[in-house]
């Protein structure tokens, strides 16, 4: 049965929250275009302010983690400029403030990346510890080892990240695990540091290249990213530019996964096929049809899909960022999967979910023994992070009956539109208003 949503409690002073909606198994047909990449724009948004000039960056996604890092850009006294929807100008001539509050981080993991970025611009930085996602324990032990390398003191009060430096200098930079958020912020503190830096076991995530691309853009002299040895030449001083953010490998991938798991068939458009070549090959072995053009893939799926094991990696890997969308597929696979997660812990957290719904899945610790089950059924269910949001709206797609899915802020941080971009894809999908059961409760009290 549908929940009735016309103007559901217009007029009350109860507090709304929202929730998805989705009544599910339509297989989702059509053509998507994919926003610019989540992960790389919150890198580059922080990088110029290191220019000290004005970048015009194009294919900026529209999400929440990017409304929350232009906030943070303009409360240092960056002049934000919006072009159009995915276009902004960014003037950092007038920051001039090295200090970032809890006000902002709290929401935003990514709000580290200011620590490079502004050490790399002031010679010192003070930053309030992010937030963002929670999936186990993320120390930016080796940001900070990192920053100490290349000439800075560090230290932490109040939650409050504190780096500086008479002068930033060159350095190698040995990563002892693979880390985008440390490879990122010593790219940035290093850009205009004096001499040679060398990030040895760099991360060669597709947004790392991207980062490098735009900050030679600016005048930077960066060379080997995307390799496991990245080297920096320091320049004196960067300047403005024009840029264009690569798609999102995620969005792509989640998108590629759901026309798998409704049985459908989808062009995903605006996607660099070799950026998505460890899902595409695990779609492969579920017996999934992938087909790759220049700048598109086509998914389709017209029977269950097959068994696999899945195993998360540093690129070129699988993506942990995949995973739990991954796991739903092989929830309904004809056979026993696993899935081992070895770059987070806790990244498994949404199993829970995935049960209320039919799915047959034990953890034991950072491994997911899958038995696919024929069909999920339609539950009520909460987004717990980011990902895991994708994954539960994979997952009321293929189910039969209808879903709630909470905790929209998490799917918001990095999916644009999404309502609309699978309404397009014929899902019957809308974002509805509810009373905030605790304000409801409050109410009735008084």
């Amino acid at each position: 049965m549908s929940i009735p949503i016309n103007n559901l409690y217009e007029g009350s002073d109860i507090q709304k929250m929202e929730k998805i909606v989705i009544n599910g198994g339509t297989p989702l047909k059509g053509s998507v275009e994919i926003s610019g990449a989540k992960n790389a724009v919150v890198a580059i948004l922080p990088a110029t302010l290191l220019a000290q000039d004005v970048c015009r960056i194009e294919n900026i996604p529209d999400i929440s983690d990017v409304t929350i890092m232009l906030k943070i850009l303009s409360q240092l006294g960056a002049q934000v400029k919006m072009i159009n929807r995915s276009t902004y100008e960014i003037d950092t001539r007038g920051v001039n403030s090295y200090i970032v509050p809890n006000e902002h981080t709290k929401h935003l993991r990514a709000s580290y990346y200011m620590l490079g970025a502004l050490l790399g611009r002031f010679n010192k930085a003070k930053v309030s510890m992010p937030g963002g996602c929670w999936f186990g324990v993320r120390p930016i032990d080796l940001h900070l080892r990192g920053f100490e390398l290349l000439g800075a003191s560090v230290s932490i009060d109040n939650a409050m990240v504190n780096a500086e430096a008479e002068e930033l200098v060159g350095s190698v930079v040995y990563m002892d695990t693979v880390s985008v958020g440390a490879t990122v912020n010593v790219m940035l503190a290093a850009v205009k540091a004096k001499g040679q830096t060398i990030i040895e076991n760099a991360a060669r995530e597709p947004h790392i290249v991207d980062l490098a691309n735009f900050l030679n853009s600016m005048g930077a002299d960066i060379r080997g990213a995307g390799t496991d040895t990245i080297k920096i030449y320091g320049v004196d001083e960067l300047h403005g530019c024009t840029y264009s953010i690569i798609p999102d490998q995620i969005e792509a991938g989640t998108y590629m996964v759901a026309a798998a798991a409704t049985k459908g068939d989808v062009v995903i458009k605006n996607v660099i096929p070799k950026h998505l070549e460890s899902i595409t090959k695990k779609l492969l072995d579920c017996g999934v049809e992938v087909e790759e053009y220049d700048e598109a893939v086509r998914v389709s799926c017209s029977g269950r899909p097959l068994r696999c094991n899945v195993k998360t990696m540093p690129h070129p890997g699988f993506p942990t960022d995949m995973q739990p969308q991954m796991t739903v597929l092989l929830s309904i696979a004809d056979g026993t999967s696993i899935v081992s997660e070895s770059v987070w812990d806790n990244r498994f957290r949404y199993v829970d979910q995935l049960l209320r719904m039919g799915a047959n899945i034990s953890v034991e610790g950072k491994v997911a023994i899958v038995q696919g089950v024929e069909k999920l059924y339609g539950a009520p269910v909460g987004a717990d992070d980011l990902r895991a949001g994708a994954a539960m709206l994979i997952a009321a797609f293929a189910a039969e009956g209808q879903s709630l899915i909470e905790n929209l802020s998490h799917i918001d941080r990095g999916y644009e539109r999404f309502v609309e971009k699978f309404r397009n894809l014929g899902a019957d999908i809308q974002r509805v208003e509810f009373p905030d059961p605790e304000e409801e409760s409050a109410e009735s009290v008084g």
